[in-house]
């Protein structure tokens, strides 16, 4: 069975980075019938806490990313690695070594004014050293010193490097503590991992993994080391270009859809489409599919997308997110607007459920002030009759629907000789505070005639004070 892995540590929010990977293990587990791990690798006690651990399963659950066995932690296997480095030691595939910090720091600058490669030189490799009451000593994998180390990646295809490139690393710190390297090799073991897809950053350390696996007679995974994501400028992604956080994306109103169908295309392609299902996405991936360039992130294609499944998810969804933002707001809207039918007239125009809600946040309260550009270009003396003569026939109208809105409006446009927009812009500022609505009379309709006609009545106030000041 085809098992894969998403193994983050928790030192931080979910990445951009990591939620690619964690998508393409979860998409080739589900493509293959197979199971997808996660695994939070939280050995490093200084730097992981419980809060980067939350917000790692909180971003995994906004993307739907649900694992099918896990969260592992690997502090809860600590038993486990002291076992499997007891072995190592047993059977000769790793010693201890008491060579002190001052020695390795003498060493590496020796070798670096030679303009040699920094690497332990094996001083404790012979020396057949037991742990002594009050000795720091680590224990190193006794690493191969001649053959070559030949894997296929699925991204980067054949990978071979010579053992007398790689030095004996550590696998038990000092104080008995597992590496990095010994921990991962161990789980992906123990998990039975078929497949280890993740960052190309960790391509240098598949040798020396695939080296540790080999000592101890397990089955070596297939591997897929994805390209890192850069920013627009061509450099590594970081917060200088904006959010990297997958939540930060949650509080910015995108919708979860759209963030999976943006990222499967960072690093993956089928043709030259662009807008997935995630039926599609699970029955189109593959690993050889993968590129085996850096992608670049360009938030303005996110936005398409987003904008896309704006339109194109159900209206309730929609409107369920709206309502739970709104919420959070403290925003009341339950009067007997037609919430739907705002929603649905204002998403073929947002980007993002936060510019959704910003921009209908005047139907259900009183905004403090006009869009100050907005105000400035159209809520000055020509409109002050026109929105005066609005008032009156509005006041008038037996129905208050857009069919009769709209003929009261022409009906001012045909007596002023002025065209829509001197009137219809002027009323759009009037009774929504700034310059962006849907057609006016569907607007008025929705706003209600009580709203509307105060605030029309406010903004004449308003031209008349500023003409006498």
């Amino acid at each position: 069975m085809i098992k894969t892995r998403f193994a983050p540590s928790p030192t931080g929010v979910l990445h951009v980075g990591g939620a690619r990977t964690a998508l393409f293990c979860w998409l080739f587990s589900r493509k293959t019938k197979g199971k997808f791990v996660l695994r939070i690798e939280d050995t490093d006690l200084e730097r992981s806490t419980p809060e980067s651990v939350q917000a790692i399963l909180d971003g995994m659950a906004w993307l739907g990313l649900d694992p099918d066995e896990g969260p592992y932690f690997q502090t809860r296997r600590f038993d486990r690695y002291r076992e499997v480095i007891a072995q190592l030691v047993d059977q000769g595939d790793a010693y201890y070594c008491e060579c002190s910090r001052e020695r390795l720091e003498v060493l590496r600058e020796k070798q670096m004014a030679n303009r040699q490669k920094p690497r332990y030189d094996g001083c404790c490799r012979e020396l057949g050293l037991h742990p002594e009451l009050g000795k720091p000593m680590v224990v190193r994998f006794k690493n191969p010193q001649h053959g070559v180390v030949s894997f296929h990646d699925h991204v980067k295809g054949a990978v071979s490097v010579a053992n007398q490139e790689l030095d004996d690393l550590v696998i038990a710190r000092s104080d008995g503590s597992p590496t990095y390297n010994l921990s991962v090799v161990v789980d992906d073991m123990d998990m039975d991992i078929t497949h280890v897809l993740r960052g190309d950053d960790h391509v240098n350390n598949t040798p020396r993994q695939i080296n540790i696996l080999r000592a101890l007679r397990a089955k070596i995974p297939e591997y897929a080391h994805v390209p890192m994501i850069l920013g627009d400028d061509g450099k590594r992604l970081s917060k200088r270009h904006g959010a990297v956080g997958v939540m930060e994306y949650f509080e910015a109103g995108y919708l979860p859809e759209a963030m999976l169908n943006y990222l499967v295309r960072l690093g993956w392609s089928h043709g030259d489409q662009e807008i997935f299902s995630l039926q599609e996405m699970i029955e189109y991936f593959s690993l050889d599919a993968l590129n085996n360039s850096a992608a670049s992130f360009n938030t303005e294609k996110l936005n398409w997308i987003n904008q896309q499944y704006m339109m194109s998810l159900p209206l309730n969804d929609i409107v369920a997110l709206v309502r739970q933002r709104l919420d959070r707001l403290g925003i009341d809207y339950d009067h007997e607007l037609d919430f739907a039918t705002v929603v649905d007239l204002y998403r073929q125009r947002s980007v993002t459920i936060n510019m959704l809600v910003d921009s209908i946040a005047y139907c259900f309260q009183e905004f403090d002030a006009y869009d100050a550009k907005a105000a400035a270009k159209v809520l000055k003396q020509p409109a002050l009759q026109p929105l005066q003569r609005a008032l009156e026939l509005f006041t008038g109208l037996q129905v208050w629907e857009a069919e009769s809105l709209h003929a009261a409006i022409e009906a001012i446009t045909e007596e002023f000789g002025i065209g829509m927009g001197k009137i219809g812009q002027p009323l759009r500022v009037a009774v929504t505070g700034g310059s962006f609505s849907p057609p006016i009379d569907q607007t008025l309709e929705l706003l209600g005639r009580e709203r509307s006609l105060a605030r029309i009545e406010r903004a004449i106030d308003y031209i008349s004070t500023t003409l006498t000041t």
